[in-house]
């Protein structure tokens, strides 16, 4: 199953998420509210137990942290079936750029039945690049203009970008000290709540307001249901989001699925280079039927 959108430069792939979680599906086949962010308890970033504060900071002190790697998973569930993409790589917070190798599915986007297609990704301020999709020469990237998509890029690369996953926490409501835990060796501090998706728009700063802006309208409802995981340095090392879609928007509300788009942060500091593709090595041709 694949969906294509046009663009000036021609059709590209839209979405890689949506439509490989999707496509297996076929091939097989909450939390709401409003109120203030929680002020209970120590609030500094820095200190031995960062408050909920530091949850709404999180995008901030990932800037400053610089650069980390990523593990990625996103999963889809409806009915009884779930499948999950997966995600590694390294992204410069600061920058907002990074990279990915995403692996799909078995039997999605073209590859064979159990074969496992590996796609990687770019991902910048305002693009995604992909390498290896079905139905483009191999050494050529298609771009995609995520300002524009109808979830701000949350969903549609197959794995949710860490700084517009951090970024969505600027709309955190209701936030709860789950209690304390380690995550790869270190001490961790969980908090669940719900994202205001507006508020955290109205807190990002412009490039990211837009995406954040445009995932208004993509999913069901404008509150979404988070954990997050910070360490003493008040830094994110683990976020989960549960997006919800309307299968048919004219269809009962247990229609709907969930996709659960989970990004896990690791070794701050690492040396991140990016190599972005030369204009000539971005296909602007029509996309193949895989």
């Amino acid at each position: 199953m694949a969906v294509r959108r046009q663009s000036r430069g021609g059709a590209v792939f839209f979405p890689l998420g949506m439509v490989a979680l999707g496509a297996v599906l076929l091939s097989v086949a909450g939390c709401s509210g409003d109120g203030a962010v929680a002020t209970a308890g120590p609030s500094a970033v820095g200190t031995a137990r960062p408050g909920p504060a530091a949850v709404v900071a999180a995008a901030d002190e990932l800037a400053r942290a610089g650069t980390a790697r990523v593990r990625t998973a996103m999963e889809m569930v409806s009915g009884h079936t779930r499948v999950t993409i997966e995600g590694r790589g390294a992204f410069d917070l600061a920058a907002r750029t990074g990279r990915l190798r995403v692996t799909l599915p078995p039997g999605v986007d073209g590859a064979r039945p159990g074969e496992r297609r590996l796609v990687r990704e770019l991902v910048t301020p305002g693009a995604l690049y992909m390498r290896h999709r079905a139905g483009v020469p191999a050494d050529k990237w298609v771009r995609v203009d995520t300002t524009g998509l109808p979830d701000g890029n949350l969903v549609t690369g197959g794995a949710t970008d860490p700084v517009t996953a951090a970024q969505l926490l600027r709309g955190a409501r209701r936030v709860v000290h789950e209690g304390v835990t380690e995550l790869d060796g270190s001490r961790v501090w969980h908090y669940s709540g719900v994202v205001d998706i507006e508020r955290a728009a109205e807190g990002a700063p412009p490039l990211a307001r837009r995406q954040l802006k445009a995932a208004e309208k993509g999913f069901s409802g404008r509150m979404v249901p988070f954990d997050a995981y910070l360490d003493a340095q008040g830094r994110l090392r683990k976020v989960q989001h549960r997006f919800t879609f309307a299968a048919d928007p004219d269809g009962p509300p247990d229609a709907d699925y969930t996709v659960s788009s989970t990004t896990t942060l690791h070794a701050f500091g690492v040396r991140v280079r990016i190599r972005m593709p030369d204009r000539g090595d971005i296909w602007t041709g029509k996309i193949a039927a895989p």
